[in-house]
C-alpha cells in the first residue's frame, strides 16, 4: 500500500488542479482544516472521508490506504453484468460497450418512433 491518507488527499487535490481555497468551496471544509489534513496534523472524520470520496470519485478504502485502487471496479454496472464470466473487462472494453449500448438505445428509440 502506497500513500497515507494525507498524501492521497493532497495528491487528488493536485491531480484535479485545485487550490486549497477551491477545494474549500467544493467541499464546504475550511481550507485551513484541509491544510492540516494534508500535513497529517488532523485526521479526517467520517463525513469528510465521504465528501472527499464523492468529490474525487474514489473509494473511502482508497483514501484511508486500505487499497491502492482508487475506485471499486465491481460498482461499474458493466462489470457487475460480466463478472460471473470469471474475467473482469478492461476500461477500454467497458467504454466500448457503453458506447454500443448508447447507439443501441438511440436506434431502438428511432425504431419505436417510426412504428407509432
Amino acid at each position: 500500500m502506497g500513500k497515507s491518507t494525507p498524501n492521497r488527499v493532497k495528491h487528488l487535490r493536485n491531480k484535479h488542479n485545485l487550490s486549497l481555497r477551491e477545494l474549500e468551496k467544493r467541499t464546504g471544509i475550511n481550507y485551513s482544516v484541509i491544510s492540516r489534513i494534508e500535513s497529517g496534523d488532523r485526521p479526517l472524520n467520517d463525513n469528510e472521508l465521504k465528501i472527499f470520496a464523492d468529490l474525487f470519485d474514489v473509494s473511502v478504502d482508497y483514501l484511508i490506504g486500505r487499497t491502492d485502487e482508487p475506485v471499486v471496479k465491481d460498482n461499474n454496472p458493466i462489470n457487475i453484468s460480466f463478472r460471473d464470466g470469471g474475467e473482469e473487462i478492461t476500461e477500454e472494453e467497458a467504454e466500448y460497450l457503453e458506447q454500443q449500448l448508447k447507439q443501441f438505445r438511440e436506434l431502438r428509440k428511432k425504431f419505436q418512433q417510426n412504428n407509432e
